[in-house]
């Protein structure tokens, strides 16, 4: 078989190790790509292809039911196989039909057998030559959002109770087209017009960030396949994640505690933003992930950070209360804000999944709260859309704590204006669709026992 038919098998061997084993998908991508050391033009239709199938499952799903008599006799690698070729056929322009096919039947050819190739080329010929059934047919409008957009019904028809159908629409639209990626400019090393410059150098089209002033947004080009991340100039961040720390408004020689930190993007911010002066208490649950914070911090030149393991709800055995300036909350949640990176997520979640993690989260901040100095303050964010994980939170904890409350002076440092974002009295939900990054929950709570 060709290289390029190389890559198609790779794509299927990916999609079928993520369906089976739950394993992240940017995660096992990135390992293959490492370690298949395949071209450029190959990474990128690898890339398109892995993520592109499982993004748009539902969808490809809905075009094969028609030519498919028993779908149950149809084997998982087979099923995937299929939903991959009708990926490519309906979604990506530059790949002729017949070598979609052809290549196709060549790994049903080599995976399976004969049979099972003249299966698949029979289904791929049918639907080239009768077309794929229209999604505005659906007569159940949460149906064809659903499946037009490939996001679960339950989870489509949560959101729309949440937030309405105009938002819930513009939100699974953007989940399925590609966000761009932003990075964070190491101040102490560099500033955003020289790493701008560099990147022009580089061929690389960027502009700076509109919301952040140490972030930048890459429009063209691969920033992983320049030094500058080896050098310690830049970390690939997202604009809201960035957001998050700023909001914390640490100054140098704080005592800061971060307590759910792995990979450390936010810690190693904080960092920066303290000047490397002072000391940040980073914590995570997973001991395998403390390497993580530490090479980052490393890699930046940071040594204000201290890393241990810890569940941020046991950290009262660790510190004494009234220990911290800051505590940053970046809580363990569902994830539903990342879809747009992490296509898996929205099929791999549900209602009870949810319910445990605000039940998880709201221990967190009740358990960590005496930790704050008088006149403290806390960010507690999360990368959701859930208002069960956001907004319920917080209002469940400060009816419970009266000495805290929303400091609501942060709205005004972040400009975010209402018409980019959804304010309440807890805080701030950014959608996918508004500042262009992931959807994401910030709110910064004070504390007053005067």
């Amino acid at each position: 078989m060709q290289k390029e038919q190389n890559v198609r098998y790779i794509a299927l061997d990916l999609l079928l190790r993520i369906e089976k084993e739950g394993s992240f998908s940017h995660l096992l991508l990135s390992q293959m790509i490492h370690k298949s050391k395949l071209s450029e033009q190959d990474e990128r239709l690898l890339t398109e292809i892995v993520y592109g199938t499982m993004e748009r499952k539902m969808t490809l799903d809905y075009y094969l039911t028609p030519f498919i008599q028993t779908p149950k006799k149809v084997t998982d690698w087979v099923m995937t196989l299929l939903r991959m070729s009708v990926f490519q056929l309906q979604f990506l322009d530059k790949i002729p039909a017949y070598a979609v096919i052809d290549e196709s039947v060549e790994i049903a050819k080599h995976k399976g057998h004969r049979g099972i190739a003249s299966f698949v080329n029979g289904i791929l010929r049918n639907m080239l030559r009768k077309g794929v059934p229209a999604l505005d047919k659906i007569p159940d409008p949460i149906l064809q959002l659903s499946i037009s957009t490939s996001h679960p019904k339950w989870l489509v028809e949560r959101w729309v109770d949440q937030y309405g159908f105009d938002l819930t629409k513009q939100m699974c639209e953007t989940n399925v087209t590609k966000k761009p990626i932003s990075i964070r400019i190491n101040r102490l090393r560099t500033t955003r017009e020289q790493i701008l410059d560099r990147l022009k150098d580089e061929g690389i089209t960027a502009e700076g960030s509109p919301y952040c002033k140490d972030g930048i947004i890459i429009r063209n080009g691969n920033i992983l396949k320049t030094n500058l991340i080896a050098e310690g100039l830049i970390t690939v961040q997202d604009q809201s994640s960035m957001l998050a720390s700023r909001t914390l408004q640490v100054e140098q020689n704080m005592q800061v505690l971060d307590t759910c930190s792995a990979p450390g993007g936010k810690a190693t911010y904080l960092g920066e933003l303290m000047n490397n002066k002072g000391t940040i208490h980073s914590y995570d649950l997973h001991k395998n992930k403390l390497k993580l914070i530490e090479n980052n911090a490393s890699r930046l030149g940071l040594t204000n950070i201290q890393v241990g393991q810890c569940d941020a709800r046991s950290l009262q055995t660790v510190y004494k209360p009234e220990t911290f300036d800051r505590i940053l909350v970046d809580a363990p949640c569902s994830g539903l804000g990342v879809i747009r990176t992490k296509p898996d997520i929205k099929y791999n979640k549900n209602v009870e999944d949810i319910n445990k993690l605000h039940d998880i989260q709201f221990a967190i901040l009740e358990h960590i709260a005496p930790l704050l100095k008088k006149d403290g303050k806390i960010v507690y964010s999360t990368c959701t859309v859930d208002t069960t994980e956001n907004e319920e939170v917080v209002r469940q904890f400060i009816k419970k704590h009266s000495n805290f409350y929303v400091d609501k002076t942060f709205l005004d440092e972040l400009s975010i204006h209402s018409e980019n974002a959804r304010i309440t009295e807890f805080g701030i939900q950014l959608f996918p669709h508004t500042i262009q990054s992931d959807g994401f929950f910030i709110t910064r709570l004070e504390k007053n026992d005067h």
